[in-house]
């Protein structure tokens, strides 16, 4: 079950597929088979079903009922979660802050549940007041919350939520953050700068949060900075399979990574895509979020070239790498990235005509005046929903990408 927001341009491409519009008629993704072409041959075969249209309705999202969204790698596992809602529905429960209830509602309805009742307001003065209106006690609570702008206000909201939590004797308390937050302050690249990635973790902490559920953090180094179990889950398999989707000239694909701290980030990706070559854009950053591009290493000249990152959030880095790409020789470029901040300017960059297509996924809400023709939007929240009921089950969470 992956619920697909598209918005494509008409121009022709390797990578074919029929237009859509913003939201995603209820049927499935045609596949095209050119004479000149063959479909993208995965090197490992991707057992999710993501990247292609699938009701929104919220009946035919539910276990065990009459849709058939639910993707194929999780068909034996859903009759599991049904037993599980069955047996233990009054110990699990799911609620939602106001960074991203839409995402929070498909996790809830992937697992058959309904999202706990919650009261969240502003006082005039802008403090937040947060009130479960069901009882807790002894329940196994996940907090679906992003930290994305207002970063400071949705991470203080957070807090407040599993306060409330721990308060009403919850039995466990899991922050599920789609996009965490101050990722980018990892570790000091200058004197007397803060490591505010490390603050926010002990912050959740001692809120009385006793796991986090997080997707695609900046470096991987930030989950050593909780001092409680951290989950992390990759919505990289959602981007592969919508690309595998298609049919693309194998010999036309080149994966590039917008900067060497992102290559083996962009080497794992190019290698369930046929194992494809890799170029990097080496560039030179002389303040936050201002990017300099110098040099290309790899071959481009002729081809169609993936550009995969974390995050875009003014989109420089990577609009300036797609530049670079153009004047090298690429046909076509298209920019990959699970979480999209898109702070200003993004949105004039990312339209400006470089891109064939932006792909991102659903971890940040996308506001309406935001979407431009190139964008394409999927979701995770199969990933998120089948995570929380693996933790939940206290079952393997790393088996779901082996």
């Amino acid at each position: 079950m992956s619920t697909l927001l598209h918005c494509n341009s008409a121009s022709s491409s390797a990578f074919t597929h029929s237009p859509h519009h913003r939201i995603a008629p209820i049927k499935p993704l045609p596949r095209f088979s050119p004479l000149n072409a063959v479909r993208c041959r995965l090197i490992e075969p991707l057992k999710f079903d993501n990247g292609r249209a699938a009701t929104n309705q919220a009946a035919d999202m539910l276990i065990g009922g009459s849709g058939t969204a639910i993707p194929s790698f999780l068909v034996a596992p859903s009759a599991r979660v049904q037993d599980l809602v069955n047996k233990n529905d009054t110990r699990l429960r799911i609620f939602s802050g106001t960074a991203n209830p839409a995402l929070a509602q498909e996790i809830a309805c992937y697992l058959g549940l309904e999202l706990g009742k919650i009261k969240i307001k502003r006082f005039a003065d802008g403090e937040i007041y947060v009130q479960l209106q069901e009882s807790v006690r002894g329940c196994d609570v996940f907090l679906v919350q992003p930290t994305c702008p207002p970063a400071n206000e949705n991470l203080m909201e957070l807090l407040i939520m599993i306060d409330a939590c721990r308060r009403a004797s919850a039995k466990n308390i899991t922050a599920v953050i789609p996009y965490f937050g101050y990722a980018r302050a990892d570790r000091k690249t200058q004197g007397r700068e803060s490591i505010a990635a490390k603050l926010v973790a002990n912050l959740i902490t001692e809120a009385g949060a006793n796991r986090v559920l997080a997707c695609d953090l900046h470096s991987g180094q930030s989950m050593g900075y909780f001092d409680i179990p951290v989950d992390h889950v990759y919505g990289q398999p959602v981007i592969l399979d919508y690309l595998a989707s298609k049919t693309i000239c194998s010999d036309d694909l080149v994966v590039v990574s917008p900067d060497v701290g992102g290559v083996a980030r962009a080497r794992a990706f190019a290698k369930k895509l046929s194992d494809a070559p890799l170029a990097i854009v080496d560039k030179r950053r002389h303040g936050h979020n201002v990017a300099e591009v110098m040099n290309l290493i790899g071959d481009v000249k002729g081809k169609v070239a993936v550009m995969v990152d974390d995050m875009i959030d003014t989109a420089g880095t990577i609009s300036k790498g797609a530049a670079l790409l153009h004047q090298e020789g690429a046909r076509e470029v298209y920019a990959c990235s699970t979480h999209a901040v898109f702070s200003p300017p993004a949105i004039e960059r990312l339209s400006s005509g470089l891109f064939q297509e932006v792909i991102i996924t659903n971890t940040i809400p996308v506001a309406e005046q935001n979407y431009f023709p190139q964008l394409t939007v999927l979701s995770v929240a199969n990933l998120l929903g089948e995570t929380v009921w693996r933790v939940h089950d206290d079952c393997s969470v790393s088996s779901i990408f082996l």
